[in-house]
């Protein structure tokens, strides 16, 4: 069974962008467009990886970070912070990466191969 992602942010474009991305390297993906809602989701896929992005309406990524990191059945996923906020970096200390927003596709699945490995 193919490894899955859960991509959080709140622009369809990048939604769709990285669903499609993702799905050509073999993962399997589910989304969310805000930090309320990928918690529900988190929850209910158990995903290998979550790409979070920052900035979103209603709830916010660190947040939802925080969130998560009280769960004990998410709290240790691996998360991939994809944000256009400079200093992303220093917004969640114990994310595996943190990249901003135009990436690097090749960066990113090196990334996501580094944290969870190849898609099966």
């Amino acid at each position: 069974m193919a490894k899955k992602i859960l991509i959080v942010d709140d622009d369809p474009n990048i939604t769709s962008y990285l669903t499609e991305f993702f799905a050509d390297n073999g993962y399997a993906t589910c989304a969310a467009s805000d930090g309320r809602e990928a918690l529900d989701v988190a929850k209910k896929e158990k995903p290998d990886l979550i790409t979070l992005d920052l900035e979103m309406p209603d709830e916010w990524g660190p947040r939802f970070y925080r969130r998560m990191s009280q769960d004990p059945e998410i709290k240790n996923t691996p998360v991939i912070v994809i944000s256009g906020l400079s200093g992303n970096q220093y917004a969640i200390q114990k994310a595996v990466a943190s990249i901003s927003k135009p990436f690097d596709r090749d960066e990113l699945i090196k990334i996501v191969r580094d944290a969870i490995g190849d898609a099966k």
